[in-house]
């Protein structure tokens, strides 16, 4: 039986496998109704778990409010006193759970430090005595017990269970597996191997977890897959190798009209969060070891971090950390690409005394990354967004982009940068279409911010000011010409003091003028006229009147 208890409406699957997984990273053992067995009745063990669990916490939501499911369970929690509530999106909730304290979580992203969080944390701290002692606890450091010389994420894709208790459906699981390991080998930056029909050694049935050892790997990536009365329901988990915790989980319903097409849709969803998930679990990893140790690649995602703070410190220190790592290997393509990327930030926000000398190196490196990394799609979109700082042009950088699309339409990482050109490009539209895409492949990583919040530009330059503004509230993420935008945006909706206060940040990171922002962001007339009447409206002047076809 589980410590925690986490009742939620299906709309909000998704947020609540994010609770599940942060309390599981403090050494508590959590139950959701996916882990519901073939051959128990629902309600009997929904029962017991419930009568199990030290606390029970509550994922409010519009839908969660109208659940009968939801409110009979908070009930039996409120009952026997070990009620945990937080909202997600601060709909009114039912009585009497609307007289009772409850977390703040809008716009949650996983941050174990955000004031929402703290509070559901302390709370079930007190109902369930902290952890279990002797629990492992996932985020503690662990020893590396995988091979050194491994330098890029690697994953194991071991056979799913057939969940149906059918025989007949063995074929459909199986061909689930082949499905998302061919998505997942697209991905360059990540090493997948499938882990075969069956996990034995020597005679023996192995775990996941030894088999990833065996293997050589640091990740499993296991599930089921249950197919009954027209529908399919598809579990999925990411577990670290090294010490067995679970850093991603997720679950897909869908029905069985397509066999094939059921099945791309799985593998889409896999590879496109899995890139990043498995690229900020190793950025974790990465800044818990010894700087004299470093490989290559440790310097490369100790550059990936400081990246993306889009401070000039730590930008010029990602700089200085991909020079290193591409001095230990001169064909380390993605240390290239990535250094285009913050050389064209350096230049756009006037972070050097010698920007040509950072220009020519930069494009330097962009030529070679092309030549070395050409059917890359992550080196692609890498250099196609540097191009338009670097060297000009947006021409060029689109046709890269679109390359990049073509090789890898599943990537979440691809999707997102392909929105923040477009909008380069004048093309909200399109960015918006690119950048839902993206959100909806990877709900969980770090990345997800950056999505909300290009998508934040993207609804600007498409004058839906409200849902823009909504946008921005559930990213604390901003890039300097963030501010910008947001200054523009509040002074559309005339609230004057927001807009001052986001125009003096924006001032604040001296990385140009007004007028700089409006030329490189907003090529085009209808939304530059736009971004610079909000600005105006901002510092409490008149929008200047555009001359008759001006």
């Amino acid at each position: 039986m589980a410590d925690i208890f986490i009742s939620y409406a299906r709309s909000t699957a998704k947020q609540a496998q994010a609770v599940a997984q942060a309390l599981r990273s403090q050494g508590y053992g959590v139950w959701l109704d996916d882990a519901i067995p073939a051959h128990r009745a629902y309600a009997d063990v929904i029962e017991e778990e419930l009568q199990a669990a030290a606390a029970v916490v509550v994922v409010w939501s519009a839908e969660a409010a109208k659940s009968q499911w939801v409110q009979s369970e908070a009930d039996h929690a409120r009952e026997n006193g070990k009620l945990v509530q937080l909202t997600i999106d601060g709909a009114h909730l039912p009585m009497p759970f609307d007289r009772i304290q409850c977390a703040d979580m809008i716009g949650w992203s996983g941050d174990l430090d955000a004031p929402g969080w703290r509070r559901v944390a302390a709370s079930i701290a007190t109902l369930a005595g902290g952890p279990p002692a002797g629990r492992p606890v996932a985020a503690a450091p662990v020893v590396e017990a995988l091979p050194q010389s491994q330098l890029k994420p690697s994953i194991a894709v071991v056979p799913f269970a057939n969940l149906s208790n059918d025989p007949e459906q063995d074929y459909f699981v199986d061909g689930v597996v082949e499905e998302i390991v061919s998505a997942l080998s697209r991905f360059k930056s990540i090493f997948v191997i499938s882990a075969g029909d069956n996990l034995v050694s020597d005679g023996k049935a192995m775990s996941p977890q030894d088999a990833a050892r065996e293997l050589g790997v640091r990740y499993v990536l296991e599930g089921g897959v249950r197919k009954a009365g027209g529908r399919v329901r598809i579990v999925l988990h990411l577990v670290d190798a090294s010490n067995g915790a679970e850093i991603w989980a997720d679950r897909l319903d869908d029905t069985m009209e397509d066999v094939f097409a059921l099945q791309d849709r799985v593998a889409a969803r896999v590879a496109g969060v899995i890139e990043n998930t498995v690229q900020d679990m190793e950025e974790v990893k990465a800044a818990t070891r010894p700087t004299a140790n470093m490989t290559s690649y440790d310097l490369y995602l100790r550059a990936a971090s400081l990246f993306r703070l889009s401070r000039k410190a730590e930008m010029l220190t990602a700089i200085d950390l991909l020079d290193h790592a591409t001095a230990l290997d001169p064909d380390f393509v993605m240390a290239m690409s990535m250094s285009c990327v913050c050389r064209r930030q350096v230049i756009d926000h006037r972070w050097s005394d010698d920007p040509e000398q950072v220009r020519r190196r930069g494009l330097e490196l962009a030529e070679r990354a092309l030549r070395l990394g050409g059917e890359d799609a992550r080196v692609l979109c890498e250099v196609a967004v540097s191009l338009p700082g670097l060297e000009g042009r947006l021409d060029r950088a689109v046709a890269l982009m679109d390359r990049a699309i073509a090789l890898n339409p599943a990537s979440a990482f691809v999707l997102m940068t392909s929105g923040s050109l477009r909008l380069k490009c004048g093309e909200p539209d399109l960015a918006a279409e690119h950048l839902e895409s993206a959100m909806r492949l990877d709900p969980i990583s770090a990345m997800n911010g950056y999505m909300r919040m290009y998508l934040a530009s993207a609804r600007f330059q498409q004058a839906r000011f409200d849902e823009a503004l909504a946008l921005f509230r559930t990213t604390a993420i901003r890039l300097p010409v963030s501010y910008a935008v947001l200054a523009a945006l509040h002074g559309h909706v005339g609230q004057t003091a927001d807009a001052q206060e986001a125009l003096a940040q924006f001032e604040s990171q001296s990385i140009g003028t007004i007028a700089e922002v409006a030329r490189i962001w907003f090529p085009r007339p209808r939304e530059r006229k736009l971004f610079l009447d909000g600005i105006a409206l901002a510092a409490g002047k008149t929008p200047a009147v555009t001359p008759a076809g001006g």
